[in-house]
């Protein structure tokens, strides 16, 4: 074996092997620190990927409280008219019955004008 290493072959054989090993370690070492630049830079979009996710959701999230105040508020405001009209309604009603109450021809089958002027208020 050592007189094949002596050789003019073995000595080509054994510097192809040793040139290929350090190409081989050098490719590797470059390799290895590509893939580690790779890694730190990927870590930072990631992080501010993240980062910007998080504000997006807070973003959103206030968006959706401002408009649920927003639609709360717009309710509180139909209840309110409703209820107004509701008060009219009954402050209509009540004045009708009042009415009713004092029509001297209440009793009769027949109806008069005064009671055909109530039902059209009604209508």
């Amino acid at each position: 074996m050592i007189a094949f290493l002596l050789s003019p072959v073995g000595r080509w054989v054994a510097g192809a092997l040793a040139a290929l090993a350090l190409l081989l370690a050098a490719y590797a070492y470059v390799d290895h620190r590509g893939y580690a630049r790779a890694e730190v830079h990927y870590k930072g979009v990631i992080a501010a990927e993240h980062a910007a996710a998080v504000t997006a959701r807070n973003a959103e999230v206030e968006r959706q409280a401002a408009r649920q105040n927003e639609a709360k508020a717009r309710e509180a405001e139909r209840i309110a008219a409703m209820q107004a009209e509701a008060e009219s309604l009954n402050q209509k009603i009540e004045e009708l019955q009042r009415e009713a109450s004092e029509d001297p021809d209440a009793g009769r089958t027949a109806l008069g004008a005064p009671s055909v002027q109530r039902i059209n208020k009604i209508r």
